[in-house]
Order: C-alpha cells, then structure tokens, then sequence
C-alpha cells in the first residue's frame, strides 16, 4: 500500500511540477522576447534525450524502477514537444485570429491550422513510442503517453466547440491568436463523450491495479491511474467554477501583459 502511495504522489507531483516548470520557462521567454523561445526549447533537449534514454532502459526492465523510469521518461518527451508548443517553435502554419462570425468547418480548418504541427510532432511521438515499445515487457512509457494524447486530443475538442470555463491567464505571447478560437458557453455532446470515455479509462485501470500480481504492476497501474484521474479532473474544471490556477499562479513572475481573460489552464 506504501508503494502505492508513493506512485500516487509522484505522478500528482510530477504533473504538477512540470507544468509550472514549463510555464515559467516560457513565460521568461516572453519577458525577454528575441530569440529566447527558440533558446528555451533547445535548453530543454537534454530533458528530451533523458527521457528518450529512460524509454529505452525501460523496455526490458521487470522492476519498479523500471516502471518509473519508463513513465518519467514519456512525460519528459510529452513535456519537450508542450514547451515547444508553448513557446511557438512548434504550433502551426495559422498566426491570425479566428475571423468574427467564421463558423462551421471553415472555423475548424482555422482552428486546426494553428496547432496542426503541433499535433503532427505528438503523433510522431506516439507513432515512435509504439514502434519502439512492440514486444517489450515493460510498455508503461506507451500507455503514459497514450493517456496523455487522449487527454489533450479531448481537451482540445471541447474548447473549440465550448465549455463554461477557459482559463486564458497563462497563454504565453507566441499564442495569443489561439485564444480567438475558443468558445466559452455551455458544454456540448463533446464534454459527456469526454468524461464518459476518461472515466472508463479510469475505471479500467483502477481494476488492473486492484487485481495487479506483482509490484511492478502494481507500481504501474498505480501511475496510469493517477494520470489518468487527473485528466479527468482536468476536463471537469472545465466545467465547475473552482480557483485552480492558483496552483501555478504563486511560482509564476507577472506576465508582461496581463489578459484580461479568466478561467482555466490545463497540465502536460
């Protein structure tokens, strides 16, 4: 049951650490503008090839560490290609706001346009993760990662078609156009689809961890519910009216501009 814990905390920690590392990160980029978004995200390679590295040790490894070093190494990658989201090096062809009164599928083929590279790079490393993961005995880094693309993917549904609450506080400079092309108002079909898939996820995992054999497994399904669980939560402030930003808030410098925007920010 220790280890259990112990796995619970560290991805609730490492979830929430790494957000606001990437956060601060970027946001210093945006302070000092020049080239310090394309210097931010080549300082992070290093992370990159640690979590590369840690995959690859993972695959073959039947141990609890084993078992870690596969889920941090996957949220290294994850986190790589977010802060170079974030900083605009990888984002999208389509720089300009959402036109007023643009709808339907020209709104979307606009909306895809400004983060199309940046879901191309997270296929990409989905595409690798399962190549490289085929056959090995040790898959956690895959199902990290699965979890984490999932997650976004519905996120980012739902803020195009609209959710009660957005919060805009944290979007860096380099995407300020983005936030043209979310919709704050009542959820639609897209929110229950969300939570009802999330929480089959959830449920499905907190049963293998129930029934888990060994502590490696354990250990593992122990992290994938906790991932897990906390992108559910993550869709549901979308939704109820709590101060979650104040989470990162306090670690954060005043941002150059502040929006006037108020709502939420999602986790890695």
């Amino acid at each position: 049951m220790t280890a259990h814990w112990t796995a619970a905390v560290l991805a609730i920690f490492v979830w929430w650490f790494a957000t606001g590392a990437i956060m601060l990160a970027v946001r210093w980029a945006d302070r000092a503008g020049g080239g310090a978004h394309g210097m931010v995200v080549f300082a992070g390679v290093p992370l990159l090839s640690l979590g590369v590295a840690a995959v690859v040790l993972s695959l073959s490894s039947v141990t609890v560490w084993g078992v870690y070093a596969g889920f941090l190494g996957a949220l290294a990658i994850w986190g790589w290609i977010e802060m170079a989201f974030l900083a605009g090096i990888i984002a999208g062809p389509e720089r300009r706001e959402c036109p007023p009164g643009l709808a339907g599928w020209a709104r979307f083929g606009r909306a895809w346009g400004t983060v199309a590279h940046h879901e191309l790079a997270l296929a990409l490393g989905l595409m690798v993760l399962v190549m490289v993961t085929s056959g090995a005995v040790n898959q956690i880094a895959l199902w990290s990662y699965l979890i984490l693309f999932v997650a976004r993917i519905l996120a980012k549904l739902n803020l195009f078609f609209g959710v009660p609450r957005i919060n805009l506080e944290f979007v860096p400079v380099q995407l300020t156009h983005i936030k043209s092309y979310f919709r704050r108002g009542p959820i639609t079909v897209m929110f229950p689809v969300a939570i009802t898939v999330l929480s089959f996820v959830v449920a499905g995992l907190a049963h293998r961890l129930v029934t888990a054999d060994t502590d490696m497994q354990a250990a593992g399904f122990t992290l994938l519910s906790a991932l897990a669980a906390l992108a559910l939560l993550e869709h549901w402030l979308m939704v109820v009216p709590l101060p979650d930003a104040k989470l990162w808030r306090w670690m954060l410098p005043a941002p150059k501009t502040r929006p006037d925007d108020k709502g939420r920010t999602h986790g890695l």
